[in-house]
């Protein structure tokens, strides 16, 4: 309600402020609207980090309960300093954040083309979608046959093309890894070339107008134009890509198992070997703890670096 006061021939419109009483109830409507999040966060997330950080101090495992577990302080971060497997599995989950920027540049580059030259946009969405909501099992157990050794469909056609030796793959050491790279980056095109897409069509015509009066081919108006104005999607897509990346599991497990010779060991693999198959569950949490740490930091890193590069 407004009330009107009138002096002399002016008149003011004197607004009345909410009443406390309205104000509380907004209040708590607010509260009420966010407590599951926040309930569901507190219980899945924030407690077991804080429970995870008390349990990395002691030689607790989680079999013999709580009543045994005693205060060792440092003793499970100063092993990982010589933890051949530990420093193994770390080591190649920073040769797998190679698949971020392959998966993103070939992503981009058909993005451009079916945005620009290709009809039914839609029917394209769909096919290359598709990889990133299937099960990832079920992927895996699709390119353990195609990279079977001996009679993968793969092997079979090197061999036709005249490859007497080709590689083993998932089964040799020197192969493994790479081959989780390629099934790492065909599961991810999907995903980015959406997101892509959809960061294309918000880019102004106008400017691609300009430069084709200005003489401009299509490289130049990729590097000029498109590259600049999708550098937020790009920041947020490798952002994602890094966090994916060291949440990878479900292959490691289906595919190798860690194996051969931990040679396609990540750190989370590395984690539930450590917690659950070896029941080394403070050593497990201090990993964890790292793991945390680590992507925070490369967070922190790339949120100010990307100032250099993305233009808003």
């Amino acid at each position: 309600m407004a009330g009107k006061v009138e002096i002399g021939e002016t008149s003011t419109v004197v607004k009345k402020r909410p009443k406390m009483k309205d104000k509380t109830k907004e209040t708590w409507a607010g509260i009420l609207f966010v407590s599951p999040l926040i309930i569901g966060t507190s219980i899945l997330v924030i407690i077991p980090i804080f429970m995870a950080l008390i349990v990395s101090f002691t030689d607790y495992v989680f079999i013999r309960g709580m009543g045994e577990m005693t205060f060792t302080g440092l003793k499970n971060y100063t092993r990982m300093l010589t933890d051949a497997q530990f420093i193994k599995s770390l080591v190649n989950n920073l040769i797998l954040l190679c698949a971020i920027p392959v998966s993103m540049g070939i992503a981009l580059l058909l993005a451009t083309i079916i945005n620009k030259y290709v009809y039914f946009k839609s029917l394209f969405r769909v096919i290359y979608f598709m990889p990133f909501i299937s099960s990832i099992v079920a992927i895996a157990v699709v390119f353990q046959l195609l990279f079977h050794p001996s009679f993968g469909p793969i092997n079979e056609f090197l061999m036709w093309l005249g490859i007497s030796d080709p590689p083993r793959w998932l089964a040799d050491t020197r192969w493994a890894l790479a081959t989780i790279i390629i099934i790492q980056i065909w599961t991810g095109l999907g995903f980015n070339l959406i997101i892509y897409l959809a960061a294309l069509q918000n880019i102004p015509k106008e400017l691609y107008e300009a430069a084709d009066m200005d003489g401009a081919n299509f490289w130049g108006k990729f590097r000029r134009i498109t590259v600049p104005m999708i550098t937020p999607t790009s920041f947020f897509l490798f952002m994602m890509g890094i966090i994916g990346s060291f949440k990878s599991f479900e292959l490691i497990v289906v595919l190798t198992g860690g194996g051969p010779n931990y040679a396609t060991s990540t750190l989370v693999y590395y984690i539930y070997e450590r917690a659950f198959l070896n029941l080394n569950s403070a050593y497990a949490a201090a990993l964890s703890i790292f793991l945390l740490l680590f992507l925070l930091v490369l967070t922190i890193i790339n949120w100010y670096g990307q100032k250099k590069w993305v233009h808003y």
